[in-house]
């Protein structure tokens, strides 16, 4: 496994679909992974640390598992198969480790609020680079990170029409 991070957000130019990019360490290895657009809030929430009045989604799991005396060890995207990457969450209990499958944009949500690592088979690299040879070049445009900024610093929590 390859410990990845958060790079930032960007829109796949084509397909107008957020696009979560992980590096590793060293910036060699960049791995995109196509999320929807509620998947990219909870996400970009997170990396831009702002705090609502009441939990989201995310933040109530990570509440539950800290009720429940329990912490999130890591999350592993594990897989890649016909276009869709397949993840699961580390979490340590009173009786061990246990993995929980889940979607990698909701498991890389979770880990950046729980502060826990993000890694990578390394078959998935491989995998993704074999492709990405094959495949032609996705453009990201260059202003992705604003237009993110951009759509939080308007977000108001007041504006919607439930209360969270």
């Amino acid at each position: 496994m390859i410990e990845m991070k958060v790079f930032g957000l960007a829109l796949d130019e084509e397909s107008q679909v957020p696009v979560l990019i992980l590096k590793d360490s060293e910036e060699k290895t960049v791995l995109p992974i196509w999320i929807g657009a509620m998947e990219a809030m909870a996400i970009s929430l997170s990396l831009n640390d702002v705090e609502l009045p009441r939990p989201m989604t995310h933040d109530l799991l990570l509440n539950m598992i800290h009720k429940l005396d329990a912490h999130v060890v890591a999350v592993h995207i594990t897989e890649l198969t016909e276009g869709t990457y397949y993840a699961s969450i580390e979490v340590e209990v009173e009786g061990g480790i246990r993995h929980i499958d889940s979607r990698p944009s909701d498991a890389i949500a979770l880990a950046l609020r729980a502060k826990a690592p993000i890694l990578v088979a390394e078959e998935v690299i491989e995998q993704v680079a074999n492709e990405s040879k094959e495949a032609s070049v996705v453009a990201f445009s260059t202003d992705d990170a604003d237009k993110w900024t951009e759509l939080l610093e308007k977000y108001d929590p007041n504006d919607t029409k439930y209360k969270m």
